[in-house]
């Protein structure tokens, strides 16, 4: 997920437009089956890097029309969307981590919900390495444990399990608040459209 801050600013560029092209690639691909908790972390981390991915640049793309490219000129500008980006992406590993071990406990019988942390903590310091700022990593942290806390697990799975990071997409897209109020509602579906593309695929992989 990362991007080195480090990096100069056409090495910066270039980072982007493969970050951007990527995911679009990466969806084609065929997904394994999920057979282990093992598994079912990969899975988490890719689908929740393609879904944050995805709709943040489709979003911005969208508004931004034909001065899309112009963004990549900009170092100021990337750096926010690499802040949105990162800010987007943790909400999104939470969402997804706790839908499937809901999901699992409710509909295969496992009732390790515990596992969800373990899950989740790996992802994260597996993101250590691609310098995910310290700021998001310490607040996804706190973020997941007050989640946590709260969680319904017998409910979670179908009740609205994916509105947190529709509206961490809402709150975190570097585009003019004025412009965000009118698009609110599309960038909210727009979202839980993709999540609903990886709930079917969880559907058909999931095989333990």
């Amino acid at each position: 997920m990362g991007i080195k801050y480090k990096l100069k600013l056409k090495d910066l560029k270039l980072e982007y437009f493969k970050e951007y092209f990527s995911p679009f690639l990466k969806y084609f691909k065929k997904t394994k089956k999920i057979e282990s908790y093992s598994d079912l972390k990969e899975f988490i981390q890719k689908k929740s890097a393609w879904v944050s991915q995805v709709t943040l640049y489709g979003y911005l793309k969208t508004r931004m029309g034909a001065k899309y490219v112009l963004m990549f000129e900009d170092e100021i500008f990337l750096g926010s969307i690499n802040k949105a980006k990162w800010n987007i992406y943790v909400v999104a590993l939470q969402d997804l981590t706790f839908y499937t071990i809901s999901y699992l406990k409710n509909e295969r019988n496992h009732h390790e919900t515990e596992k969800s942390k373990e899950i989740f903590y790996q992802i994260l310091d597996d993101e250590l390495k691609n310098e995910i700022p310290k700021e998001v990593f310490e607040k996804a942290k706190k973020q997941f444990d007050d989640r946590y806390q709260n969680i319904k697990w017998d409910e979670y799975h179908s009740s609205l399990p994916f509105n947190t990071s529709a509206l961490s997409l809402y709150e975190w897209s570097p585009i003019a608040e004025e412009l965000k109020t009118l698009d609110r509602k599309i960038v909210l579906n727009s979202m839980i459209l993709k999540w609903d593309n990886v709930k079917k695929e969880f559907n058909e992989l999931i095989n333990f």
